[in-house]
């Protein structure tokens, strides 16, 4: 007997979201060379004139350096889909421990907020029947506006059912 296969629903809105980082780990590489390399040449200049636990904070600052960059490395490895399509709209969100929670909203009831003026501290949120979920915390400001007009314009031909909207 041959299954038929279902095919996935046409989505609205399908949205990959996660931070940017920069400095790739060739870089991270060099630029931790580089403060190493500094840092050292400063201690032993230090520990020539006998102030040698000046070194030791050197080395310190060095680590807490590292440790700091490794932390925002892993930060990185967040992302959050957001899809719109026939079933609803869904938010699913991956920590950096790759742990994943997912939500599922009613369209209809959904609205899409973010302060007006915006701020760069201002959050877009989604809200549906009492309940709140913040998204898209990492974007700059100029990104969470453009998401939020995104989310707006699919919401809203998902309403009224119109054309598909344009993912940004």
């Amino acid at each position: 007997m041959e299954k038929a296969l279902a095919a996935a629903p046409q989505a609205r809105l399908d949205v990959v979201l996660y931070p940017n980082r920069s400095l790739q780990p060739a870089g991270f590489a060099a630029l931790m060379a580089a403060i190493a390399l500094v840092s050292g040449a400063i201690g032993a200049g230090f520990m020539m004139v006998g102030a040698w636990p000046v070194t030791g904070f050197l080395g310190l600052d060095v680590l807490l350096l590292y440790l700091a960059f490794r932390w925002n490395y892993r930060q990185a490895r967040r992302v959050e889909f957001i899809r719109l399509d026939q079933d609803g709209l869904s938010v699913r969100r991956v920590g950096p421990d790759g742990q994943a929670r997912e939500w599922r909203l009613e369209p209809y009831w959904v609205r899409v907020a973010i302060d007006d003026p915006p701020r760069p501290d201002s959050q877009l949120v989604l809200s549906s029947r009492g309940a709140h979920l913040a998204i898209g915390a990492f974007l700059t400001l100029p990104e969470r506006l453009e998401l939020a007009a995104a989310l707006r314009a699919a919401l809203h031909s998902h309403r009224t059912g119109g054309a598909s909207a344009a993912a940004p």
